[in-house]
């Protein structure tokens, strides 16, 4: 004989399913994100890094094998902070106007979709090259370069920046010090007779990021960054935002 279910039955149990997995799931949770923690996070805690980014090259698939050779690929030579990202062993030459040349400037990896020369102002000053303050990927309306390496030459029409100081983190970083993607913060940077606090700092966050701000040589330098007796990143008080 067949037992026949009704309709206030089938509520009923799918109700009691429901209320289960609900119940359920702050303990699966729980158990889910025991043990869990954000990228570069140390002891439950953000842990901040302040690097100098000297002046480099980013290339695009085709330039590297115009400056490389046919057929070339950056190779790694040693591994950024930021997971996936790299030094390459390949170095080219930049020229500016007047045949003003700085060489031997490393290029990073990976590859992208376009060229791009991040420099400091004292490097563009040497170079003669009147570059803005930009943020990566930022090169419209932005002077170019000749870039020479072994196998050839390209000349860039636009691309070359003073890279702006920003803070790369994830969101869990984020949530920590109450901001989100393109805000801005500022960098407290104490040591003897030349602290700084920098402004404007653009915060870029992504889900896979480690906490760690970017500043250019000449900032280092004027902050006396290796000789540091205190670091501190903070909410930038006025609220502004990248428009």
């Amino acid at each position: 004989m067949t037992q026949t279910i009704d309709r206030s039955q089938i509520e009923a149990l799918v109700r009691n399913v429901i209320r289960g997995t609900r119940d359920a799931a702050p303990a699966k949770v729980a158990d889910s994100l025991s043990g869990f923690s954000p990228p570069g996070w140390v002891d439950g805690q953000p842990n901040l890094r302040v690097s100098i980014s000297a002046r480099h090259v980013h290339l695009t698939d085709e330039h590297v094998e115009m400056l490389f050779g046919a057929g070339s690929k950056l190779e790694p030579d040693k591994d950024l902070y930021q997971d996936g990202f790299y030094a390459a062993k390949q170095t080219v030459m930049v020229v500016g106007p007047r045949r003003r040349m700085l060489p031997n400037v490393r290029v990073l990896g990976p590859t992208r979709p376009f060229s791009q020369v991040e420099l400091a102002l004292t490097d563009s000053i040497s170079l003669g090259i009147d570059a803005p303050v930009r943020h990566s990927g930022h090169i419209h309306d932005t002077p170019g370069c000749v870039l020479v390496g072994p196998a050839g030459t390209v000349k860039l029409d636009h691309g070359v920046i003073r890279a702006a100081r920003h803070v790369h983190m994830n969101f869990a970083d984020a949530d920590h010090y109450g901001v989100k993607n393109s805000e801005k913060m500022q960098l407290v940077v104490k040591s003897k007779e030349c602290g700084v606090i920098f402004e404007d700092v653009l915060v870029r966050a992504d889900k896979d990021a480690k906490l760690e701000v970017h500043i250019d040589t000449d900032e280092g330098n004027a902050c006396n960054l290796e000789a540091a007796t205190e670091i501190l990143l903070r909410k930038d008080s006025c609220g502004c935002k990248k428009k």
